[in-house]
């Protein structure tokens, strides 16, 4: 009986490289269509807004308008060093102590048993079903009573905790191996020892995971930023890039530029740590 194998003129692995260079192929293409924002965002930066909004294609600025860089940061109605320096504030501390406080609600939940962990774990759930314009309103007036409007604490203390990243950390503690607790329990330690000796400082892969979506979400965020900041020198910068949009003559260039200079710091972090997001992701188990 004659097979695809023993056939004349069979090559072993022909299939599988076949397979292979279409699957380069088909990558390469949507990598290519994912960077071609990016392009265009580098592109018209350097570009004066004639080029820009030119009716004729062209693929780079006859000459880059290297001056942009500079006019961007002196530009007095937007204070984009300003916004640049409260985005890492504020994004770095949300991230600090969103991990702080996920991490302990999700190791609470999987590991110390006490009588109502079920239900607690079932109502940090049910904030996940809860629109955040409904609680839109009561957070504005309750940070508004206590003196936080374009402060750093109404910025950041009212995003701190999760309700998905804490289910996250209970679904990867779950998952992490009892052995090692149990080992420092017989040396003394309790939860709270064994949860900062011995399970945070095997948990780099998570950890490093759930900081770099904390952070990029926000570094991101919008209209929280643009209620309680009202004052310019505690706008974040995506508030700030928002001003070039609602102000009377719009600087396309100036746009581009700012967008780019607001990415950078999201790319460079995802570009050190996404090995750690891929990984760290996949060890969550996702099992009850």
């Amino acid at each position: 009986m004659t097979t695809a194998k023993t056939r004349p003129g069979y090559e072993p692995g022909l299939g599988s490289k076949g397979a292979r260079a279409a699957n380069l192929v088909i990558l390469s293409v949507l990598a290519v269509l994912f960077l071609v924002p990016f392009y265009l965002i580098v592109r018209n930066a350097f570009a004066t807004d004639a080029e820009i909004t030119a009716p004729g294609w062209m693929w780079f600025p006859s000459a880059p308008s290297w001056e942009n860089l500079p006019n961007l940061f002196a530009d007095p109605a937007v204070p984009m060093a300003r916004s640049l320096v409260n985005s890492a504030v504020v994004a770095v501390a949300s991230t600090a102590g969103t991990l702080l406080l996920c991490t302990t609600a999700g190791y609470g939940l999987a590991r110390i048993p006490y009588r109502h962990a079920d239900k607690v774990f079932y109502a940090v759930l049910a904030t996940l079903m809860i629109p955040s314009a409904v609680t839109f309103v009561p957070s504005f007036v309750m940070v508004s009573s206590l003196g936080w409007i374009s402060d750093f604490r109404g910025l950041i203390i009212p995003t701190l905790f999760n309700g998905f990243v804490a289910f996250l950390c209970r679904q990867y503690f779950l998952g992490f191996p009892r052995e090692l607790e149990e080992a420092a329990r017989v040396d003394g330690l309790g939860y709270w020892g064994s949860f900062w000796r011995i399970v945070i400082p095997n948990s780099g892969n998570f950890l490093a995971a759930i900081a770099v979506i904390t952070f990029v979400g926000a570094w991101n965020s919008f209209l929280w930023p643009l209620v309680i900041g009202r004052s310019p020198d505690s706008w974040t910068v995506q508030v700030a890039l928002s001003t070039f949009l609602t102000a009377q003559t719009v600087s396309l260039s100036q746009l581009f530029l700012a967008a780019l200079v607001a990415i950078f710091p999201l790319v460079f972090v995802f570009l050190f740590l996404q090995r750690f997001l891929v990984q760290g992701v996949a060890q969550t188990g996702l099992k009850g």
